[in-house]
């Protein structure tokens, strides 16, 4: 591999898409299709690539120029020259990590908003923005590709960024995207139901969030671990010396507890009682939800990883929130209503049952599941949505290349036991109904799409953001 990191150090092009080959590149075949894998080496071949870099048993096109390198690895390959690529100076910047079914986004802007607070210029790369001072571009996936994060992180610390915090989702680590990147700190909020129709079991599902623990973090001491989620002992277990938070009792191990104490939780926020290692403190937080305490203990325990102090934390105070994700919305006609993100059963059951304790009248759900996905936890979050909701308003999410209706027959069986079922698979219509209905004491939340700014339908993405349509909804009633 040495001729290859000269090369691409040297500035020889480095890409992973054949059709995007250049004259003098090095190209890695990354597939993990051997059929796919040949017709793509012969591509980049034929547009000039110098350098092919592959796994065992591949074989260069008879009568090519390119020297081939072979590695049991081509996804890990990818990274170590994606990072000699752009020769970053890393020294002195701290790379911060979540992954979990839920909570990833959040945890990132709180960790965003602590370093930001404590003079460090940070970044932030997950489902909602890629940005840091001086700089930003869409967010097109929850973890962009290898190549791209690697660019990423080089235009940050190029402007001066000190530290950055990402998400990191199972598809991106089962897929080594993250390859080359060495975290100072790393955060596990939990695993429910999702993602099953990619990893075809939750064990698969559970394998693939470790590995950014065990393949990626600099050391366990660094690793922050949600211990109320069943599947954190285990995973603290697996890594001594880590801290394991939680709002819940837990059995005592070779790891550190950060606990948690919800004192106060009304509509205004809670009040947050916090023990570590003899020390204690108060966080008084805008966020509601027994599952923000949740994701307030992983940002502190984060900031705790990377040297903060316990006063350093009480920045956390100021942190209003995460477009999207509980997002109150505000209105013409004064109605108590929120948008969330919230697209798995435990993810809805979080973000209701937060929502419940701070009703006074009745709470509206408007929801929908999205298609191409794992079609077993459509009844599952139906479900969800009957424990609490007093009016369940089931409709469309984003329903890809599946027929709307056949979506909601598959989610309707959930809702048996709710007491009052709407349904309509136009969701601007089925909000509308909702909003109808309301009174000053009720309140509504729309799930599913909380930030998304389009709704698909087939290939298509059309606009549609659920915060826009209810304050046009508000103001037209």
């Amino acid at each position: 591999m040495a001729e290859v990191l000269a090369a691409v150090s040297g500035g020889a092009p480095l890409c992973a898409h054949s059709g995007k080959t250049v004259p003098g590149s090095v190209f890695v075949a990354v597939s993990a299709d051997t059929d796919a894998v040949a017709r793509h080496v012969a591509e980049a071949v034929t547009k000039g690539a110098s350098l092919v870099v592959a796994g065992p048993g591949v074989a260069l096109p008879a009568g090519s120029s390119a020297r081939l390198i072979t590695t049991p690895y081509p996804r890990l390959a990818l990274g170590e020259l994606a990072k000699a690529s752009h020769g970053a100076d890393w020294k002195g910047f701290s790379l911060v990590g979540v992954t979990g079914t839920n909570g990833k986004t959040t945890v990132c802007f709180l960790v965003e908003h602590l370093l930001s607070s404590a003079g460090l210029p940070t970044g932030l790369l997950g489902t909602v923005a890629y940005r840091w001072p001086g700089g930003s571009r869409p967010a097109t996936l929850t973890t962009p590709g290898c190549l791209e994060l690697h660019e990423l992180f080089a235009e940050m610390i190029a402007s001066g960024t000190r530290a950055a915090v990402m998400e990191a989702s199972s598809h991106a680590l089962d897929q080594d995207r993250v390859a080359g990147l060495s975290f100072s700190a790393a955060a596990f909020t939990n695993l429910t139901q999702d993602h099953l129709d990619y990893h075809g079991d939750m064990e698969t599902y559970f394998q693939a969030k470790t590995r950014l623990f065990t393949h990626y973090l600099i050391g366990p001491e660094r690793a922050v671990i949600n211990f109320d989620d069943p599947h954190g002992p285990r995973l603290l277990e697996m890594l001594p010396g880590s801290v394991g938070y939680g709002l819940g009792s837990f059995v005592s191990g070779d790891w550190r507890p950060l606990r948690g104490e919800i004192r106060r939780h009304d509509g205004s926020g809670l009040t947050l009682g916090v023990t570590f290692e003899g020390a204690s403190w108060e966080i008084v937080s805008p966020l509601v939800g027994r599952f923000n305490a949740q994701n307030l203990l992983a940002a502190m325990g984060l900031g705790l990883a990377l040297g903060l102090s316990p006063a350093d934390l009480q920045a956390l105070s100021g942190f209003g929130g995460v477009p999207g994700r509980l997002q109150r919305v505000v209105n013409d006609r004064g109605l108590n209503v929120f948008v969330d993100y919230a697209h798995t059963p435990d993810a809805l059951e979080n973000a209701l049952r937060a929502v419940r304790e701070v009703t006074a009248g009745r709470l509206f759900v408007v929801f929908g599941c999205g298609g191409d996905r794992d079609r077993t936890k459509r009844p599952l979050m139906a479900a969800a949505v009957s424990r609490y909701a007093d009016v369940a308003v089931l409709t469309s999410d984003n329903p890809r290349h599946e027929d709307p209706k056949a979506i909601m027959d598959d989610a309707r069986p959930g809702l048996s036991g709710a007491p009052r079922v709407l349904e309509d698979p136009d969701r601007r219509r089925a909000m509308a109904m909702a909003l109808a209905e309301m009174t000053p004491d009720d309140v509504l939340v729309v799930a599913g799409k909380g930030h998304e700014a389009y709704q698909q339908i087939g290939d298509t993405k059309f606009p549609f953001h659920d915060a826009t349509v209810v304050r046009e909804l508000a103001r037209c009633a």
